[in-house]
């Protein structure tokens, strides 16, 4: 395992471009970890190569970054716990998994294991328009994941602005699957201040409500009215029943 650095580390902030960048070579693959800005923020290109030159890549924003390389820390841990790999006696499914939520985008990580080894998938699936469904993955060496997720950590530490360390601070963004519709409840910040993004995602449709933080237990105050009013008449029926009996 190699590890080299490079980029532009003087280029201005605010300007678009490269930031700075680390390879990584993790048995026979070859990282990119490639720290990039542009009008909408600071974030990170990770790109994989395989031996017989296949690309792979994940684009994060640094807050996604940051929960990204704290999931890390688990799975090298749980990783470091494991028994020797039994290539006659191999484990189906993953060893372990965790998913996480920005906006729209949900990210797996799933540890698993075939006949050459373990390993970490990382997938990023989400819905655009007009072209509808994305999914990008990388897969990354499990004797690999510490050094990863040290060089990781380092850009994370090095080139943050704010929004990686409130990204771990802030609550963690929700998913609910409700009949055929994706409603993600994302916390986020701007120069009013921080407020709740709620998306209803159908195919390639997406609506959004935007609920500012001084109305959050207003808002939640309201669907409990509802859900009480919805439960009390389904709940008379059996009460009255109960009294005639008596």
């Amino acid at each position: 395992m190699s590890c080299s650095d490079s980029g532009s580390e003087d280029l201005p902030v605010g300007a678009q471009g490269d930031l700075a960048s680390r390879t990584l070579v993790l048995e026979s693959k070859r990282f990119y970890l490639d720290v990039k800005e542009n009008q909408r923020g600071r974030f990170i290109k990770i790109a994989e190569i395989s031996a017989d030159g296949r690309k792979n890549q994940i684009l994060m924003t640094f807050s996604t970054a940051a929960l990204f390389s704290q999931n890390l820390i688990q799975f090298i841990d749980f990783y470091r716990d494991l028994d020797n790999l039994d290539p006659e006696n191999l484990r189906q499914g993953e060893l372990k998994s965790e998913v996480m939520y920005k906006d729209d985008k949900k990210y797996h990580m799933d540890l698993k294991e075939n006949a050459r080894g373990r390993f970490l998938k990382v997938f990023e699936t989400f819905t655009h328009r007009p072209h509808g469904y994305s999914r990008f993955q990388i897969f990354i060496p499990a004797d690999g994941m510490g050094e990863f997720q040290h060089n990781l950590g380092e850009l994370i530490d090095e080139y943050d602005n704010g929004d990686a360390e409130e990204a771990l601070s802030a609550p963690q963004n929700k998913h609910l699957r409700i009949e055929n519709k994706n409603f993600y409840f994302d916390i986020k910040r701007n120069q009013q201040g921080r407020y709740m993004s709620i998306s209803e995602v159908k195919g390639n449709f997406r609506n959004s409500i935007l609920v500012p933080e001084s109305g959050w237990e207003s808002f939640r105050d309201v669907l409990d009215d509802y859900v009480k009013q919805v439960k009390e008449p389904a709940e008379r029926p059996s009460e009255n029943n109960s009294t005639l009996k008596q």
